[in-house]
């Protein structure tokens, strides 16, 4: 594997280029944006760009360097992913584990370019921040500086009762070696306890354009992809490209229960709550998700195609094209933030019946 090109981050990447050029890149930085916007692709640009052994600000993508890193090969590259939770009961054996599973997870990743979100219970356990700890302390192998990125960094395991994780964590973050750089990616900088997001200089990673979506499921999905399954990849991303890649279930039937949910939701309390009843309390998760990102899908189409006829769409009232066109918007919004909880520990029969609750004096 050779890591991907980035797409449609160019502004950001001028931006890092020039701080990493002229040594203002902060020893110790936070990526944060929304999920799949490419987080930690950027995070190992920046690596690469760091270890290149031209020093030019960008990696040339031709020294030793940037091909080791390029197949997260390089031995000063340090990619901390979250992983299930160490078995072994011994301190020592827990970081040799957590070693061998975090070495198993780049593998994966470096054999699948495209890969998913991480499994919903990986974390970073205690033993995962005394291995970095561990790394931290290392001699770089080939030059200068090493690199160590901490992806997900939201999923860091802090018990109610014990933050030694974080402790542990803020002890490297507060003293870090000088030839170590020192990389977070999150979603959200509250996911992280206030000490440690305070020693971290934050760059924020925006949505994508469309076009930068489309040209990636157009170069890059093997197999292809048609034009149709593009197109609604495009509207389903919403500047994420790691959205357009992870379907949640299957995009037909989620389409038709989408519409089937719309019409129900239309009908009344009546409906809307049978509808909601009969869906899997705990199973086919990844359907409801995929059913739930449909719904949105279908929302702007009625707002697009309102803005095209001039109005807001069908129905809503309150107001005549303006307000039909600020419900419509409401209840997007609504349903991503449905979404958004849908891959949590939630009961989908109640997170739908909730929902249908708030939609039906918007749609």
């Amino acid at each position: 594997m050779s890591l991907r090109s980035i797409y449609g981050h160019d502004p950001l990447l001028h931006r890092l280029e020039g701080a990493i050029a002229s040594g203002r890149f902060p020893q110790a930085a936070l990526l944060v944006g929304p999920p799949g916007v490419g987080k930690q692709r950027l995070a190992l640009w920046i690596a690469t760009a760091l270890l290149c052994d031209t020093h030019g600000g960008a990696g040339c993508g031709e020294c030793e360097s940037c091909r080791m890193a390029g197949r997260l090969a390089h031995p000063d590259l340090h990619w901390f992913l979250p992983i299930l939770r160490p078995k072994a009961s011994d301190r020592v054996k827990q970081v040799e584990e957590t070693q061998t599973l975090i070495g198993e997870a780049v593998a994966e990743r470096r054999n699948k370019p495209l890969y998913g979100p991480p499994d919903a219970l990986a974390s970073h356990p205690l033993a995962s921040i005394r291995l970095l700890h561990r790394v931290v302390g290392l001699t770089p192998f080939r030059g200068s500086r090493k690199v160590v990125i901490l992806g997900d960094a939201e999923r860091l395991v802090v018990q109610e009762a014990s933050q030694e994780a974080a402790n542990a964590l803020l002890k490297v973050l507060e003293e870090p070696p000088n030839n170590t750089t020192l990389i977070l990616t999150v979603v959200k900088r509250a996911g992280l306890l206030p000490t440690v997001r305070s020693r971290l200089v934050p760059i924020r990673v925006p949505r994508v354009p469309d076009d930068a979506v489309r040209a990636f499921l157009r170069r890059e999905p093997n197999p292809p992809l048609d034009s149709d399954t593009v197109e609604r990849r495009v509207a389903l991303a919403q500047g994420s490209i790691g959205r357009a890649i992870w379907p949640a279930g299957d995009e037909q039937a989620a389409a038709r229960n989408a519409e089937a949910l719309l019409s129900a939701i239309r009908a009344g309390p009546a409906r809307w709550s049978a509808t909601a009843l009969a869906q899997p309390p705990w199973a086919a998760r990844g359907g409801f998700a995929a059913m739930l990102d449909e719904l949105a899908i279908v929302l702007r189409r009625e707002i697009a195609d309102g803005a095209e006829r001039g109005g807001g769409g069908d129905g809503g009232g309150g107001g005549g094209d303006t307000g039909r066109l600020r419900h419509r918007l409401d209840a997007v919004q609504r349903v991503e933030e449905a979404r958004a909880s849908a891959g949590g520990n939630v009961n989908p029969q109640l997170t739908l019946a909730a929902l249908a609750h708030e939609l039906e004096p918007l749609v």
